[in-house]
């Protein structure tokens, strides 16, 4: 008997649930305002209890009405839509694309939120829009190649732009040195007599082949007849020839006055050479 008066009465007033609508929770019925005063849980949105005969939409432990389960800047319902949060506010897909989400920097458009976003130099691209500028077919995450702000997948690239290394025939994908109107790589283009890099250094070139100024000077360099260094006629620097023999231009002095001979007539004396007054008096 008193089994069944507790089943046919308010578990928290006692009061007859006969005729009258109520609610059922671990076992126990209740009546609907026990049951809402008791157990009812508080929309964020309005406050007021959410009631057994309303529906209670829940997301991270918080509750809304239905009514109440809106975009916080549109004030659209988001009941049954996809939305987003942030800092603690429900915003639909739209609100939070145009407030939060990152430009594709192909078609500047939203990168709406759970979509495939595709980031590359410190930008975004929709999954679609990230393609190779060439094929147009999707970069994903393949080998790519930029040039002018624009990607290409490698194949194409290559087809486009690229220079192969005249040294060891291999595309050059940065940089690289032009020599007689021919690519090479930075680390191709060699002395052809020591093999040390060239770029970014002096040169001369000889026969066809460059060589650093030390390999040039040892090598083919004609020396001075006075003071017997190498002369390389590098940076227009002019030099005398004479019988065979040649001068640096601050060189070629009288070996006794030391006076300069360069455009005045001199005199030899066997392999020296003299102003007319000291080859006179000789």
């Amino acid at each position: 008997k008193n089994q069944k008066m507790t089943s046919n009465h308010c578990h928290y007033c006692m009061e007859s649930l006969l005729g009258r609508r109520y609610a059922f929770r671990e076992e126990n019925s209740y009546c609907v305002t026990c049951y809402d005063g008791l157990f009812a849980n508080s929309c964020e949105e309005c406050k007021k209890p959410i009631e057994c005969d309303a529906k209670d939409l829940a997301y991270k432990g918080r509750h809304w009405h239905e009514v109440c389960f809106k975009c916080a800047k549109c004030n659209h319902s988001l009941v049954e839509k996809p939305f987003a949060a942030k800092d603690e506010l429900l915003l639909c897909t739209q609100c939070y694309s145009n407030e939060y989400s990152s430009k594709c920097f192909h078609c500047q458009k939203a990168i709406m939120p759970g979509s495939r976003k595709m980031e590359f130099k410190g930008s975004c691209w929709h999954e679609t829009c990230f393609v190779c500028q060439y094929c147009r077919q999707p970069l994903g995450t393949k080998p790519l190649i930029t040039k002018d702000n624009e990607n290409y997948c490698v194949p194409c690239f290559e087809k486009q732009f690229a220079h192969h290394c005249y040294s060891c025939k291999k595309m050059i994908t940065t940089g690289g040195v032009t020599y007689h109107d021919q690519p090479w790589h930075k680390e191709c283009f060699l002395c052809a007599g020591c093999k040390k890099q060239l770029s970014g250094q002096r040169f001369i070139s000889k026969d066809d082949h460059p060589y650093c100024l030390d390999c040039f000077r040892k090598l083919f360099a004609k020396k001075c007849a006075a003071c017997n260094k190498p002369i390389t006629a590098l940076g227009g620097a002019k030099f005398i020839s004479f019988e065979e023999r040649q001068w640096h231009s601050d060189c070629f002095n009288c070996v006794k006055c030391s006076i300069s001979l360069v455009g005045q007539g001199f005199l030899t004396q066997q392999d020296d050479i003299l102003c007319r007054e000291c080859g006179s008096a000789a």
